[in-house]
């Protein structure tokens, strides 16, 4: 085992400053949305410009020039523009700002025993009972014919309600305690509870007619507006420190938010780099990086390309040299080894709480399956630069062999031919509605990122 990251800082004002700053964020940003709009604001303040304008008005890029690129406000590039041609390499840090969740069907109010409650199906991997007798808020958008995008947060402010789902009391679960896990909470049976009282007038359904009146005077949203609505059941409240000693976070949506922020901090801090830093923050990776905004894209070589142009040195060729001749961190949270199941773990290739950032040569299930299984020349790099700037490091498997996986988007920019290792902070409770992971950890993460950047 690695010694722990928390003994070799007399002062720890700054790790904690710096998780300060990130407690607020994750609790504001629990969506991909919001996670892409507060990064767009701050990207802006630190001197990124829109590479949409960029490209409309034929400004050529230069070293040291910032832009970045909005994909459908749910996924983000920003870039660095380096004194090194590009089609020598890009050095890239790549997470994901999606997170496991519910969201609303796109019909999905209804009315059963006089309780108005809203359907949903889940997003990612969650245990489904995990999910029931919590409080839960709204957040998402609804999206008129007219074109009008109405934001929704609904259970985060003190005064607002909150909602949730509903479980079977102890009296009467004699079946369902008999039930596998899995099954003890159907995927059909997470439907959120939101209203009771009926409609004064209201002839029939009239708990859910009321629910609608209250959209209708509070939103301006008819019951079919939820057809062009994106809307996620999420874990209402803010991120809390977590142990006496505060030397942790409990938060919803660390996997993977609490490696997108040091990520885009990281980017944020660099001025002056030999290769074009980049930074990647993506969505659906929960469900295997698919979609427009998705990491199996074309968004990020397209981006590569326009940049690449506004620097005037675009070609297919140097297009593709600059892919290949990449080197990327996939920001990716790791397992944290839990001493309640040790059982699933192997300790001596485990991740730790407090040990600092993890590397995962390899992810994937069973004999590797799915995973991108980094060169160890390219690790043996990474060894010097992070001790070389006295960066916290471990290395980790996600359990033992055979025990289950996972998948990160490390496999997809490798199909570039690029040097990819998953470099990310230890979690416990992952895709849990609270998960945990450790200030000194997240302070580190930023370090070696920042470290990755300016010297590999």
């Amino acid at each position: 085992m690695t010694e722990n990251a928390w003994k070799k800082y007399g002062d720890k004002s700054e790790i904690f400053a710096f998780c300060e700053a990130y407690r607020k964020f994750i609790s504001d940003c629990k969506t991909e949305r919001e996670c892409v709009a507060e990064m767009v604001k701050r990207a802006k303040q630190a001197g990124f410009q829109d590479l949409n304008a960029v490209v409309d008005a034929g400004t050529e890029l230069k070293a040291g020039d910032k832009v970045y690129a909005d994909n459908m406000g749910k996924a983000l590039a920003l870039y660095v523009i380096g004194e090194e041609p590009m089609e020598k390499g890009m050095r890239i840090l790549g997470a994901h700002v999606d997170s496991p969740r519910l969201d609303l069907k796109q019909n999905p109010l209804y009315e059963e025993g006089e309780q108005a409650l809203l359907d949903t199906h889940y997003y990612g991997g969650v245990k489904k009972y995990q999910w029931v007798t919590l409080p839960m808020a709204l957040h998402g958008v609804i999206v008129k014919k007219d074109g009008t995008v109405l934001p929704i947060v609904i259970g985060e402010d003190a005064d607002d309600p909150v909602v949730g789902i509903s479980d079977l009391l102890i009296h009467l679960s004699g079946k369902q305690m008999e039930k596998n896990a899995k099954e003890v909470v159907e995927g059909e049976n997470l439907n959120v509870l939101v209203g009771s009282i009926p409609l004064e007038g209201a002839e029939t359904e009239a708990v859910k007619a009321q629910i609608l009146s209250i959209l209708k005077e509070k939103y301006q949203v008819e019951e079919e507006d939820f057809i062009s609505a994106e809307l996620e059941v999420v874990p209402a409240g803010a991120a809390r420190d977590f142990g006496l000693d505060r030397s942790m976070l409990m938060a919803y949506g660390h996997d993977d938010r609490v490696c997108a922020y040091p990520s885009f901090e990281a980017i944020a801090a660099v001025d002056e780099v030999k290769y074009t830093s980049v930074c990647l923050l993506v969505d659906k990776e929960e469900i295997g990086s698919v979609g427009a905004t998705g990491m199996q894209s074309r968004f990020f070589e397209n981006t590569v390309a326009e940049v690449m142009n506004a620097c005037g040195q675009y070609s297919e060729l140097l297009v593709r040299r600059a892919l290949k001749n990449s080197k990327m961190l996939s920001s990716d949270v790791s397992a944290a080894f839990d001493p309640n199941y040790p059982e699933v773990m192997e300790k001596k290739n485990s991740a730790y709480l407090g040990h600092g950032i993890t590397f995962n040569k390899y992810t994937g299930s069973r004999g590797k399956s799915g995973s991108n299984d980094a060169n160890p020349e390219y690790i043996a790099e990474l060894r010097r630069v992070m001790d070389e700037n006295k960066v916290s490091f471990q290395t980790a498997e996600l359990g033992k062999v055979d025990a289950g996986g996972g998948g990160t988007i490390a496999y997809i920019l490798a199909n570039y031919n690029m040097e990819v290792i998953d470099c990310g902070v230890p979690v416990l409770n992952m895709h849990s509605p609270w998960e945990i992971a450790s200030k000194v950890d997240i302070y580190e993460a930023y370090q070696g990122y920042l470290a990755f950047l300016r010297n590999c």
